[in-house]
This record gives structure tokens, sequence and C-alpha cells, in this order.
């Protein structure tokens, strides 16, 4: 008869350990608060600023077919964006440990990685899934609003400027997913050596979804983040496939050139539309309530800033390949130095007999004669 073994205590409520193992329940309750607050009548206005859009504004039908647009319901940013980030912030964290718990952990489970390798195999099957659904939502967004065939909306800075529902949406959910990677070194457990790799990489985005969002340059900061999430994405699978099999590390070394090109395009689209374009109606004067970014300050401001971030990936790309060098030339090199101790060693090895230390080492056939004789 066997019995069953008894599993682990759980940890204290509201303990470290507990909050780490059921954030996603929690995160989930306080969700559900706010969805819970539409169904009465004195907290649904309330409820409504973290779940819809906020700060919409109607416009005739003439004026919105002028936009391009083909809505009469546009959008600006306010405060209240800030109370829609933090609800699918929340939504986010959801998500990330649904992704996590229903197919990564059991991909590591049947791959049995060792922690190291756990930890890298997470991130980059997150990021890959986000940088997937995002590039597809992104070009879609680019299509319908017809960007790809009039390349003129890229560098129009129009006073008042407006965005699509589909448009504020994607900023709101893209702002919204890196301010939940802050929680999730957290929840993850990251190492503290890692800690301001992650936090530098997740501002860094953070600083330039913000900057195209409240500067009203929204096609053009889509257009460049389907960009570098299509590069991104190329990265993390190459990854994931390293970790699923070795051998693929040098055969997907190749990711290093469209990486390159893709920081390339990344600098040539944003100095043609921002260098050239908006300087042709350049404003000495600028005037913060009209929202008119065509200054010389925001122009300088964007270019600076995207010059700068693919400066900064790009030095860690070379740092990284370095290192993999390096790390590969440590292998070939350990077999001829232990080769060398052991010759050495077989040769000046000593044995003591009788508490005397006598050589080991073969005596040549001229010496042996000399003893026989």
């Amino acid at each position: 008869m066997t019995f069953r073994k008894k599993g682990t205590k759980n940890p204290p409520v509201l303990s470290q350990e507990f909050i780490l193992q059921n954030h996603a329940d929690l995160v989930a309750c306080v969700g559900m608060f706010f969805v819970l607050g539409l169904m009465f009548e004195g907290t649904a206005e309330v409820s409504i600023v973290f779940i819809t859009l906020q700060h919409g504004v109607t416009f005739p039908a003439a004026e919105a077919e002028e936009r391009a647009t083909g809505s009469k319901f546009l959008y600006y940013y306010g405060i209240k964006d800030l109370a829609t980030v933090f609800f699918y912030m929340l939504v986010a964290i959801i998500i990330h440990a649904t992704i996590q718990e229903y197919v990564l952990d059991r991909i590591n489970r049947r791959m049995q990685l060792p922690k190291p390798k756990q930890s890298k195999f997470n991130e980059s099957g997150q990021f890959s899934v986000f940088f997937l659904v995002s590039s597809i939502w992104g070009t879609f967004i680019l299509v319908s609003e017809n960007c790809l065939v009039d390349l003129s909306l890229l560098w129009k800075a129009h006073t008042h400027s407006m965005m699509t529902f589909q448009m504020k949406f994607f900023y709101i959910s893209q702002l919204a997913y890196w301010f939940h990677a802050f929680p999730e070194l957290y929840f993850q457990r990251i190492r503290q050596q890692d800690l301001p790799h992650q936090v530098v990489y997740v501002g860094l985005h953070l600083f330039h979804i913000a900057g195209a969002y409240l500067l009203y340059l929204n096609h053009l900061g889509l257009v460049l983040l389907m960009m570098h999430y299509f590069v991104e994405f190329l990265s993390h699978v190459c990854d994931l496939f390293y970790f699923g099999d070795e051998k693929y590390q040098k055969e997907f070394s190749l990711w290093a050139i469209v990486f390159i090109l893709g920081r390339l395009a990344t600098l040539i689209v944003s100095l043609i539309t921002v260098g050239f374009h908006l300087a042709g109606g350049q404003h000495q004067n600028p005037d913060a309530t009209t929202e008119n970014v065509n200054v010389l300050a925001a122009k300088i401001a964007v270019l600076s800033s995207s010059c700068t971030i693919q400066a900064y990936i790009t030095w860690n790309l070379f740092n990284a390949q370095l290192q993999w060098w390096m790390e590969e030339d440590i292998p070939l090199q350990a077999p001829s130095v232990k080769k060398k101790q052991r010759t050495k060693g077989k040769s000046f090895r000593k044995v003591t007999e009788n508490g005397v230390a006598t050589s080991s080492r073969v005596d040549s056939p001229h010496k042996k004669k000399e003893k026989s004789s």
C-alpha cells in the first residue's frame, strides 16, 4: 500500500513568497473591482475612466474625411490616460503570467533546461510573443490608415493633431506593457546583477514610445517601432532555437546582419523625416497651446534620441558578440593546457618507496645497463 506524499506547506498569507506565487490572481482581483464598478451607477463613471479610452472629440463628417481617417470620433492625450494605462498594465501582468504558466513552464519541463538558461528562455519567449503580436497589429494600423501609400503622413505635424481609436489604443497598450515590466522584475526574481540592464532596456522603450505619443509623431513612431520590433523578434526567436539546440548558434549568428540593417534603416527614416521634412515648416516661436511640435527643439530632441538609442543597441550587440567569441575560444584552449599538464605530470611525478622519494620516470636502456653492471 502506497501513501500519497504530503505536499509543501503553503506560505503565510501576504508574505513575500505568497505574493510571488499568486501575483497574477491578486492582480486579477484588483482588475475585477474596476470591471464590477461598471455595474453600479455610482461607480460606473470612475470605472469607465480606467477601462475605456478618454479625451475623445466628435468631428463633423466632412472634417473627418479631410483628415483621411474616415472616423467621426478622434482622440487626443490627457491626464486621464494614466488611469487607462494602469488598468491595461494589470491586464498585461495577467497575460504575462498565463503565457508563463501554460506555455513556457511546460516547455521548460520538457526540455529540462538548467536554471541559468531557464530565465533567459522565459525572457525570450515572452518578448517573442509580444514583438510578434505588436508587429502584426502595428502593420495592420499602418495599412488601414494609408501610411504605406501616403508617406507624407510620417512628417505631417498638424495643429490640434488627433488620433484614431486604433492608434491611441495601440500606444496605450504599448505603454501599459512596458510599465508592467517593472513589477515583473520583482515577480520573476531577476538577479541583482541583471537589474541595471533590464531597467535601462525597459526605460528606453518607454521614453521613445511616450515621446512619439506626446509629440503627436504617431505615424513616424509606429513605423520606427515596427522596424525595431521585427529585428527584436528575430533576435529572440534565434535565442529560443539556441536554447533548444546549441548547434543553431553559428547558423543563427547571421541575424546580426539583419540587426545592423534594421538600425541603419531606423536612422535613415528618422533623419529624412525629422531632419528634412520638418525643417520645411520650422516655427521659431513654439506654441505649446496649439500642440505644435514642428520646432527646432523638437527636431533636435527626436534626432538625438533616435541616434542615441541606435548607438546604444548597436554597442550592446558588439559587446555580446565579442563576449560570445571569447567564451567560444576558452574551450579550445583548455584541452591543450590540460594535455601539457598531464605530460608534465607524467615526466616529473614522484612516488615514495620506503619513505624515500623516487622518480617514476622510466629509465633509458643505457642507464639500465649501467645499473646491471
